[in-house]
């Protein structure tokens, strides 16, 4: 059980919503592509990631829940971005609320082969930027990020500018 799970079972109301620190990596092949997981809580789209767990770093959090959620090794990170406010509150469909403070982080360099956590993830596929699922289909808190994506990065030539 994760640290934000036994928080809330000190809360005297554990429906109350939460700032969460998270953290997250788009993942890119060298097609240019994104990786998504379909997740089995809301079988929405996002990027592989999760909560911090006390006394992890953003770095720590974002190649542990890579590990763990698709079973990619993650080599090299650079930040994308830091992503926080209204547009990151997330309902889960277990009624819990959450505002995500995420730092987002890109990653070009990895190993392994995508192993599904079955537990967190019902499928992982890579995506063009332009085949992006609808905004409906994407997780919440990772709506924004998928927009800053298509609005503002080439990520084919991204990775020349790291």
């Amino acid at each position: 059980m994760g640290y934000i799970l036994e928080l809330r079972k000190e809360l005297k109301n554990p429906s109350r919503p939460l700032i969460m620190t998270s953290a997250g990596t788009i993942i890119v092949n060298n097609k240019g592509e994104i990786l998504l997981q379909q997740r089995t809580d809301n079988l929405k789209w996002g990027f592989p990631g999760g909560s911090l767990e006390l006394g992890e770093s953003f770095e720590e959090a974002a190649i542990r829940e890579a590990k763990e959620e698709v079973g990619l090794t993650l080599k090299t990170l650079k930040l994308f971005n830091v992503y926080s406010g209204k547009e990151c509150y997330n309902k889960y469909p277990n009624g819990h609320e959450i505002y995500n403070a995420s730092a987002m982080f890109i990653c070009f360099d990895y190993e392994g082969e995508i192993i599904l956590d079955e537990d967190e993830t019902k499928n992982a596929v890579f995506f063009s930027k332009e085949a992006f699922p609808k905004t409906f289909d994407i997780n919440p808190p990772d709506r924004v990020v998928i927009e800053d994506i298509v609005k503002n990065f080439d990520l084919k030539n991204y990775k020349k500018n790291i």
